[in-house]
């Protein structure tokens, strides 16, 4: 049986990887590039200074990395990493977030996530948003 172009187009799932997913992805990327470094930095010149805020920007590269990689490959097992690797992020920022505006002095260098991704614009708050919206909307229902 053959399918006409009209069944198959209606059949193909809107792609998360497609679109507007690939400037997520991109950001995504940009954060895991930006993390990486910065921890990279930190731990190679300032370890001493504030080791637990350096640790925390390297988990937080390690979970930007994972996000990108993983919202960028297709299936459904990716797709599931993404949710566990943003829900990571999103608890991540929240709770160094809250800490590092209670407790400052337990944070006396910022992370990645340090008052909710102030030093970022916020963004760090809002891209895991973005990305659970984005990867709820685009999945795959079977």
């Amino acid at each position: 049986m053959m399918s006409t172009p009209d069944t198959t187009a209606q059949e193909a799932p809107h792609g998360r990887t497609t679109g507007a997913g690939r400037l997520l992805i991109t950001v995504y990327g940009i954060f895991a590039i930006s993390a990486t470094a910065r921890a990279g930095y930190q731990i190679a010149t300032h370890f001493a200074d504030a080791p637990l805020a350096y640790l925390l920007s390297a988990f937080a590269a390690v979970v930007y990395i994972v996000a990108t990689i993983s919202l960028a490959k297709p299936g459904r097992g990716w797709a599931k990493l993404a949710v566990v690797a943003i829900c990571i992020e999103l608890v991540g920022v929240l709770v160094i977030g809250a800490l590092s505006v209670f407790d400052s002095a337990a944070f006396p260098h910022d992370t990645v996530w340090s008052t909710f991704g102030r030093g970022y614009g916020f963004v760090p708050l809002l891209l895991p948003i973005i990305g659970l919206i984005w990867l709820y909307r685009h999945r795959e229902v079977k």
